[in-house]
């Protein structure tokens, strides 16, 4: 792929920000769109190239605003349309793209589309949403199951139906057979597109159409105690059906009415199933999301190599690949493998070929926290706590100050902030070179200035220690090899046919210059970046 070829999402990084707790504008100790444009300065110093914002659509934050009750407006808790409008100037001022969250699969039931859906079975939006009947014993129409627990289904008293929910019952799932609903949402999505926003990650794409014929989900015969009380069926009708990509299909074309806009979607699925999200012709998905790196705390390198060649084998040809290393519903990285691995995550995340996808906070080393019964916020906490994603929700940590600069001093905050905030915070670290944060920001300049590593090839090593994960990024002449040794132990790589080359940065900030390859050294939980040639 040539550089006049790529395109901003190829070569870009993407910046995750969980709107309710990157940054408090008024004081009410909820993060809010205001917040997110006071510190684009800071985004644009860390070199990212664009903005995911989660939910701030209104919503009765049953599940903190993936129950949407009104897709073409903002919660008052994050501000209002003129915020929305000045936060997507001000991003434009500073060459940062807007991407926002669709979430087109359920509303809230607070929506008034569900509200007349629900108000008899005449209605003409009845079959905007799932109903059917119970079965003859009452029972709901199949066995599929809430990701939040319990049944999928619930009663209506009013109408004597079930309708779907895929997940919180106060997110009934909509009907998108019915293709007054398609143009429903594809007009959210040209309303967003005309106000600026660069495209849309869309949440649980793969749910959007279920089984025509609500056939129960085959039991799962490895699920045990423990496991996501979900998973005790696979989800063989209740998602994926072949339909959906023609969907997907009509979405990338309203998006290309638009230049350079984007498609992101949420496919957590083996590597067989998520490639034809791209669309037979790549005209589907830009980027259906790749989460492999999500379970990296249980990954040996060996793995991690077999897992990034697997999914380079399986993409399409000029299909464009990426990478995600955390998110808002996922344990960050930093508490998987500890804060000493997180800098190799973020140097192999930052090197792999494809768009890599970055989670607030976790430039710093942020970490979970634990929370009380009575400080929990997430629903899918109430059946499963050790399941709940609060505690990689917290607060950004900015500073020293109480509550790290998030809020004033005095505010409660909606969730606790992380009680290492005055150690991990943007102002500690950004005085100090050795510090996560300048790895991050030194690893984005130098993806943004070496097109090798921003768009050249990947092809990784072989015969080389267990523990270490060795490849090769080329581009037009440029030729960079990256090691990383993800032991606690001091590794020695072997590369004679390589010669010698020059160290451009390493994790255990060593001082740069020529390294000889035919004998080199790595520490525990060392990675480094050597350009060759």
């Amino acid at each position: 792929m040539s550089s006049e070829q790529t395109l901003w999402w190829q070569s870009g990084v993407v910046y995750q920000i969980y709107p309710r707790s990157f940054m408090d504008s008024n004081g009410d100790g909820i993060g809010d769109l205001t917040g997110v444009t006071e510190k684009l300065d800071y985004l644009n110093w860390l070199g990212i190239d664009a903005i995911w914002l989660s939910p701030f659509y209104p919503s009765p934050l049953a599940d903190f605003g993936y129950d949407v009750s009104d897709y073409v407006n903002v919660h008052p808790h994050y501000g209002d349309l003129a915020a929305f409008d000045q936060l997507v100037k001000e991003a434009n001022n500073r060459d940062i793209k807007i991407i926002i969250d669709l979430v087109p699969n359920h509303t809230s039931d607070e929506h008034v589309w569900f509200q007349e859906s629900r108000s008899s079975k005449t209605n003409p939006k009845r079959d905007w949403y799932v109903w059917r009947d119970p079965q003859p014993n009452g029972d709901p129409p199949n066995n599929w199951l809430s990701y939040f627990g319990g049944r999928a289904w619930e009663m209506d008293q009013e109408t004597g139906q079930y309708y779907l929910h895929l997940f919180h019952k106060k997110q009934p799932d909509l009907n998108w057979r019915n293709p007054e609903v398609k143009q429903a949402m594809y007009d959210v999505m040209n309303f967003w597109l005309k106000r600026g926003v660069h495209g849309f990650r869309i949440d649980v794409i793969p749910a959007l159409i279920k089984d025509e014929h609500l056939r129960d989900n085959p039991l799962n015969p490895d699920w045990k105690e423990g496991d996501p009380y979900s998973l005790q069926h696979f989800s063989h009708y209740s998602e994926d059906q072949p339909e959906i990509h023609d969907i997907t299909k009509e979405m990338r074309q309203i998006t290309d009415q638009y230049p350079e806009r984007v498609l992101i979607g949420e496919t957590y699925m083996p590597n067989p199933r998520l490639v034809k999200y791209y669309g037979e012709n790549l005209d589907g998905l830009h980027l259906p999301f790749n989460f492999g790196l999500l379970s990296f705390s249980e990954l040996a390198a060996e793995k991690v190599k077999h897992m990034v060649d697997e999914y380079e084998a399986a993409l399409p040809e000029g299909a464009w690949p990426n990478w995600v290393l955390g998110n808002h519903d996922t344990k960050r990285i930093a508490s998987r493998i500890g804060v000493a691995r997180a800098k190799i995550a973020q140097m192999l995340l930052l090197t792999l070929r494809g768009t890599p996808t970055c989670y607030y906070g976790d430039e710093l080393g942020m970490t979970n926290i634990t929370l009380s019964t009575e400080l929990t916020r997430d629903p899918a906490a109430v059946g499963s706590p050790e399941h709940g994603r609060d505690p990689a929700r917290t607060p950004m940590q900015w500073n020293s100050q109480p509550n790290a600069g998030f809020s004033p001093p005095n505010v409660t905050t909606w969730l606790p902030v992380a009680p290492n905030y005055q150690q991990q915070n943007v102002e500690v670290e950004q005085q100090d070179p050795a510090t996560l944060l300048n790895l991050v920001h030194t690893l984005i300049e130098l993806r943004r200035t070496k097109a090798a590593l921003n768009r050249g090839s990947y092809r990784s090593l072989d015969n080389v220690p267990t523990d270490c994960y060795v490849y090769l990024r080329e581009f037009e002449g440029q030729k960079f090899l990256i090691a990383l040794n993800f032991s606690a132990q001091e590794q020695q790589l072997i590369l004679p046919e390589l010669e010698k080359g020059h160290l451009l940065l390493s994790t255990e900030a060593k001082p740069t210059g020529t390294v000889d390859l035919a004998k080199l050294t790595l520490a525990g939980a060392e990675g480094v970046i050597i350009e060759l040639g």
